[in-house]
């Protein structure tokens, strides 16, 4: 029983405890600097090499050296990467030369697509001869980035739209060609959000305003309906949707994508921060599509990243952090994967050389 003496007592020391832990904590702290760290305490099971052998289907490695990446690779059991160059004209075949004399059963390229002269009669022609060239000097594939549908423009001075028909040739050239055509169509969708406090990456933002799309021509989902309709026109010609076909946060679209063309792989690349905060839609994409789903990672050779992706697909592990600080990509930590042998094989390795040369 309490009296109300002791009541009142109490009740004034509870107020004095607020007063001195508020004074304690009214600190002003840029969000910049706050780094949680998460005080769960669960099992770790880092990986240092892979189930089977990896081939990175995903990677720029214009700016690296072939000598120190070959290094990591043997170290972290990557079988071979495949370099999506972003050099175009001469200096892409030099840079195809780079790594095709360093090792050429262990590097591969894939081609930039080059829209200088976009807006000039005969660019499609010049274009698909240029594409006949990259794969005499033995590119596997060419990949059409974000700025057709956001950026480029024809000679009318119009954003040119991914389904322009006027483009149908290049898309033929690469069926002919037998080699796969990359597409990465648009960005996170938060990218195509505005900048503020509902935006779930908005440091990433804040700091790089450049990288937002807020207010485009075409909105992301526009964007990717133009992508599916080349994808329909031209059922011959294999594509990749590069980061999970840009649907990582709406893996519904995924699965649509995979089971209405047959003729479509998606990569992993850059999306375990995406992939791996939802673990369970995440496992049953996988093995749902084992055959069709690439492995890549979009960041520079280190053995730390690759051994992070190798924990995230094979364990269990709950609750870390996701390839590096450098790359994070929101708030958010990922939950590893357990993927059977049967579905890693595929994806470390399988799928990938159904689309290399043999």
């Amino acid at each position: 029983m309490t009296f109300p003496d002791q009541e009142k007592s109490q009740e004034k020391d509870q107020d004095k405890f607020v007063a001195l832990v508020s004074a304690k904590t009214e600190v002003t702290l840029p969000l910049s600097h706050f780094q949680p760290r998460s005080t769960l305490v669960t099992a770790k099971h880092p990986i240092e090499r892979p189930r089977f052998p990896v081939i990175d289907y995903h990677n720029h490695l214009d700016s690296v050296d072939p000598a120190e990446t070959l290094r990591i690779m043997d170290a972290c059991g990557i079988e071979r990467i495949v370099n999506i160059t972003m050099k175009t004209g001469e200096d892409a075949l030099r840079m195809i030369e780079k790594f095709r004399a360093a090792n050429p059963h262990r590097f591969s390229t894939i081609g930039w697509l080059d829209w200088t002269g976009v807006d000039q009669p005969g660019f499609v022609a010049k274009t698909c001869a240029a594409l006949e060239q990259l794969v005499e000097r033995g590119v596997v594939g060419i990949k059409l980035w974000k700025d057709l549908g956001l950026t480029i423009r024809d000679a009318r001075g119009e954003i040119l739209r991914i389904d322009d028909e006027r483009l149908a040739p290049l898309f033929e050239k690469a069926a002919e060609l037998g080699i796969p055509v990359m597409f990465h169509t648009a960005d996170p969708d938060a990218f195509f959000l505005p900048i503020d406090e509902t935006n779930e990456r908005y440091e990433e933002l804040a700091a790089h305003p450049n990288w937002s799309f807020h207010g485009s021509k075409y909105s992301k989902s526009e964007l990717l309906d133009q992508r599916d309709r080349v994808i329909a026109r031209h059922p011959k010609t294999t594509f990749v949707g590069a980061h999970v076909a840009e649907s990582s946060e709406n893996l519904a679209r995924a699965t649509r994508l995979l089971e209405t063309f047959p003729n479509v792989y998606v990569d992993i690349s850059a999306r375990a921060s995406e992939l791996g905060r939802q673990p369970y839609s995440a496992r049953d994409f996988f093995l749902r599509f084992p055959d069709r789903i690439l492995f890549g990672t979009d960041l520079l050779p280190e053995e730390n990243m690759y051994r992070l992706y190798y924990r995230f697909l094979e364990t269990a592990d709950e609750y870390f952090e996701y390839p590096s600080h450098a790359s994070r990509q929101g708030r958010w930590n990922i939950y590893g994967l357990h993927l059977p042998d049967d579905v890693l094989r595929k994806v470390y390795r399988e799928n990938a050389l159904r689309l290399l040369p043999h």
